[in-house]
């Protein structure tokens, strides 16, 4: 009598792209482990064994969106060009496409679900968060050694203006009425040239 095959369970990568895929097209709220599931062709009891919660999914998709905007990140930040183009290619990469950006539909989500989070979770949230605070304070001392900006505090100035970020992009993201990317854009633009650009 033949043993029958087992089938092999699908690489994470796949998974979590199916998550996002599934966030893009359908909204978080139909993301659910026997969905999963179906997706990529395992029960939801198997998923979880890898995964243990949703929790630990969606932290895991967002790890893995994340990495690959971080790659996208340091291709802007080391390509040609002045200071300030880079720091608008960031701020173009950090603002959400619209309403129900699936990456940010999914870091709201975490973020609501990490006040009970455990350490650990909170400590990888607190990482990719990191990253894009060392590469923004990077960009901007390299603006004010270069004297394309005023001289500021680049840790300091950086935690303000993502802290000018994250609310503009929370209102994109959840489609707060009378705001959309294109004016995020500009009022983030005015700032930057009204508090940044060195005076000529």
């Amino acid at each position: 009598m033949s043993t029958p095959r087992r089938t092999p369970a699908p690489p994470r990568e796949r998974i979590l792209a199916a998550a996002m895929e599934m966030i893009a097209e359908r909204g978080l709220e139909k993301l659910t482990m026997a969905a999963l599931g179906r997706e990529v062709g395992m029960s939801s009891g198997h998923l979880l064994y890898y995964f243990r919660t949703k929790d630990e999914l969606l932290l895991q998709t967002l790890e893995w969106s994340e990495g690959r905007l971080g790659a996208e990140r340091a291709r802007l930040l080391t390509r040609t060009g002045t200071a300030r183009e880079r720091l608008g290619a960031y701020v173009d990469l950090y603002v959400p496409d619209g309403h129900r950006d699936p990456h940010w539909t999914l870091w709201l989500e975490v973020w609501n679900r990490s006040q009970t989070a455990d350490a650990d979770a909170r400590d990888r949230q607190a990482a990719i968060e990191g990253a894009w605070h060392r590469d923004l304070v990077a960009l901007i001392a390299q603006g004010v050694a270069r004297t394309e900006f005023r001289t500021v505090d680049p840790d300091r100035f950086a935690t303000r203006l993502r802290a000018l970020l994250d609310g503009f992009s929370i209102h994109v993201a959840i489609g707060l009425r009378g705001t959309d990317r294109g004016m995020v854009l500009g009022h983030v633009r005015e700032f930057l040239d009204e508090s940044l650009l060195a005076d000529t």
